[in-house]
């Protein structure tokens, strides 16, 4: 007995993009420009796009309030996730998640191992869930950001994606 498979619609989901750099401003944020770019062709809306410094406590607060915001369902960060002095996504965030996604920093850094070899075990690109908001913090670069939206984020966030996807179980979408 076969399953039958209806196609489902596009579910348009509110993310919301946070660089964190110290150095960088609206004018020079390419690798935040290029997520909100990449979420607008799938199809998704940018709910907000912010800068904060490579503070584990101003990262803190701007995920902290988008989490507790109900209209927003995914927070993608970027920048923070080396292994420099100032870098502190991970930490700053960590605290945060109700539950961890392992699979996505395993997976990212199994991708990138292709395209640029060892310097991949500099990145601690983690994701994790907070009060039913998906949280993705990818390393701060263009092409980093590029192939986690399109090798892994993208297809995650898409609610027609086989056999599973993270929108469907999404608490805040239980009604689909």
């Amino acid at each position: 007995m076969t399953e039958k498979k209806t196609q489902r619609e596009f579910i348009q989901l509110d993310i919301a993009i946070l660089t964190i750099s110290d150095s960088r401003t609206n004018d020079t944020d390419k690798s935040g420009d290029k997520i909100v770019d990449l979420i607008e062709q799938a199809g998704h809306k940018r709910h907000e796009k912010r800068i904060v410094p490579d503070d584990k406590y101003a990262i803190r607060a701007a995920v902290s309030q988008w989490i507790v915001d109900e209209k927003i369902q995914v927070v993608l960060t970027t920048g923070g996730t080396g292994v420099t002095g100032r870098d502190g996504t991970p930490e700053a965030v960590n605290v945060l998640f109700d539950k961890t996604i392992d699979g996505f920093g395993e997976t990212f850094r199994a991708i990138s191992f292709q395209q640029i070899k060892t310097s991949t075990m500099q990145s601690r690109a983690i994701a994790g869930v907070a009060n039913g908001t998906y949280i993705f913090c990818m390393p701060g670069s263009i092409g980093a950001c590029k192939t986690a939206w399109e090798e892994l984020i993208r297809h995650q966030l898409d609610y027609r994606t086989r056999p599973c996807n993270l929108v469907e179980l999404m608490p805040r979408l239980r009604e689909i």
